[in-house]
């Protein structure tokens, strides 16, 4: 076993640049390929996440993680979030267009490589990366395998209304504080208009009752951020997906940041083993 750990930065779809790290090991063959998309307020290199890409490449299974364009880090300082004029400038539609760049890489890079299956991707989207990635499956053959971890449900409803909304249309912008950093992070008021410019394409519940493609919903009872009655309503839009219900898991599967510890928190090995047996038709 050789684990390769390959870290690239590559053209985004609005200006600014896309990070990202691959890891793979280099005695496997064809090995099929999770590209991992984190959350708000979140990176590529949040917590466990590098540690869980690692084990999934002693299991044979390669991982690509990135940063969306937008999501406040830098090319020089990827981790955390010295950009918030950029964290202000996202929108849904910028991720799911930085994630066809990174599919579009993918397939340019890696079709013909000894060592990773390019047409066998999985998508695991955490948190409003769930939501993200469910979008991008429904509507990208390219997709094989989806799967949502602590996976949102909804959009619209994250957004304020009545006098909050008029509120932030009349400022322009609306600061939420990062608990971690103490950040008074920005959303400009185009990320509520560039939704509702887009909102068919961007209702989840759409695009989860159009999948055709094996999906595994997997999330933990004890989450404050995303109730579990969002992984419920999503196994429901889709009939034929798994739902793992972790008990006692919170948002982020007892991981946080930074995350020193050798091992993964229990919940993500569980995680780990429920997503290697599907990506491989295990039960």
């Amino acid at each position: 076993m050789v684990i390769e750990e390959i870290n690239k930065v590559i053209k985004g779809a609005h200006s600014l640049p896309i990070v990202l790290d691959m890891f793979y090991d280099s005695t496997v063959k064809q090995a099929p390929l999770i590209i991992f998309c984190h959350g708000y307020k979140g990176f590529k290199d949040w917590g466990a996440w590098s540690l869980l890409a690692k084990t999934f490449a002693t299991s044979g299974i390669a991982v690509l993680k990135f940063n969306f364009s937008h999501n406040g880090g830098t090319v020089e300082q990827p981790i955390d979030f010295p950009d918030l004029e950029a964290f202000g400038r996202n929108n849904y539609i910028k991720e799911l267009d930085d994630l066809d760049q990174v599919l579009n890489w993918v397939e340019l890079t890696y079709g013909k490589h000894s060592n990773i299956d390019a047409t066998n991707i999985t998508l695991v989207g955490h948190s409003r990366g769930g939501g993200i990635v469910t979008l991008k499956a429904a509507e990208d053959t390219r997709v094989k395998k989806l799967v949502s971890l602590a996976g949102v449900s909804d959009f619209k409803s994250r957004f304020p209304y009545g006098s909050e909304l008029d509120a932030w249309k009349s400022t322009g912008v609306q600061l939420v504080t990062n608990g971690r950093t103490k950040q008074q992070m920005p959303h400009y008021y185009q990320f509520y208009e560039n939704f509702i410019a887009n909102e068919l394409r961007l209702t989840i519940q759409v695009a989860a009752k159009n999948l055709n493609l094996p999906h595994l919903i997997i999330h933990g009872d004890a989450d404050t951020s995303v109730d579990l009655k969002e992984a419920l309503a999503l196994h429901k839009w889709h009939p034929r997906s798994q739902l793992l219900v972790l008990e006692g898991a919170n948002h982020v599967f007892g991981s946080h940041h930074p995350w020193s510890f050798l091992s993964l928190p229990p919940y993500l090995q569980q995680s780990h083993s429920k997503i290697t047996s599907f990506i491989n038709n295990l039960r």
